[in-house]
Parts: C-alpha cells; structure tokens; sequence
C-alpha cells in the first residue's frame, strides 16, 4: 500500500501535535527533539529543519494550547457570551489532557525570557478576550481565571477528563460540584 504524502502544513501539524504529547510528558528541559522526532514518526533533522530550535517547537506547542482554548471560548461566546458558557467549553476541553499539562509546562519554563514573554502574551491575551466575549469586569475574570487555573491543574494532574481514575476521589467530586 502506498503511502500517503503529508503537506508541508500537514506534517507541521503532526510535529506540533507529538510535541505537546512530548512536552506534556517531560517539560521543556526533559525533552528533547528527538523524542518528539520518534512520536511524530520522523527523523530528528526533520522537526529541526521545520522548527529549528527546540525552543521554537515548545514555543509552538503552548501556542497550539493557547489557540485551543481561544477557538473554544469563541464558538462558546457565539452561542452564549457568558462566563458559565465559556467555563463550560473550558471543561469540554478535558479530553485534551496534554494541553493542560503542556500549559503548566509553558508556565514552569516561563523564567526563559522568550518563553516567558509568550506565555505570558498568551495568558493576557485570553484575559482580554474573556472580557471582550462577555462583557466581564476584571474582579469576574479574575475569578474566572482563578477557577480555570484549578481546573487546569486538576486536568494536568489527571485528577479530571478521560485519564481520571474511576471513580473520582471524593475531593474531587466535591470540588467540580462547585463547577455547576
């Protein structure tokens, strides 16, 4: 059977994709090109020829999450422009666990200056967009914020979403209640 050839886009998309999974597994420092390399099933000079640097992949990476997250609370704003709805889509997002730990990653790493001003771009830029789509004032999309933060947490911890143990600890499912 002969194989089918990515596109340029295509092959990007795969590399940015093994690399959350990657970095989601090892942070920024345990993880090298080369285990991303082998996830996405192709040769280590490949992804540096595509993204030159490991931090250019990494950078990709926690912006893949970033935009996640954005497109999500857009299409949740377009039905419904509330903090409730968007907290919702955020939820939803909880089958993408890798993100939420490729996030935290983004976060731990931002002590690097080009790291840092990223994520940190990113994290402003869906602070804005939170009030932008509903009208919040900044006590509300602190508050917000605040919750997606543990609920970011609890995602990366697995406490949460498809790899959760089952049944959820009883913390836990005291904790989400108050979600509802």
């Amino acid at each position: 059977m002969p194989r089918t050839r990515l596109t340029a886009q295509e092959r990007q998309e795969q590399l940015v994709a093994a690399a959350i999974t990657a970095f989601s597994q090892g942070g920024y420092a345990g993880t090298t090109t080369d285990q991303v390399a082998r996830l996405a099933g192709v040769s280590q000079p490949y992804v540096i020829r595509i993204f030159r640097t490991k931090q250019e992949l990494f950078l990709a990476a926690c912006q893949r999450a970033t935009d996640r997250i954005e497109d999500a609370w857009r299409a949740a704003a377009a039905e419904e422009p509330t903090l409730a709805n968007l907290g919702r889509a955020y939820r939803e997002l909880f089958a993408e666990t890798d993100m939420f730990t490729v996030l935290l990653q983004g976060f731990s790493a931002g002590s690097d200056p080009v790291i840092g001003e990223q994520v940190r771009g990113n994290f402003g830029r869906l602070y804005r967009l939170v009030q932008e789509l509903t009208g919040a004032t900044p006590v509300e999309t602190r508050d917000f914020f605040s919750a997606g933060m543990l609920l970011t947490v609890l995602a990366a911890m697995r406490a949460v979403g498809p790899d959760a143990p089952a049944p959820a600890a009883d913390w836990v499912t005291e904790l989400m209640g108050t979600f509802d």
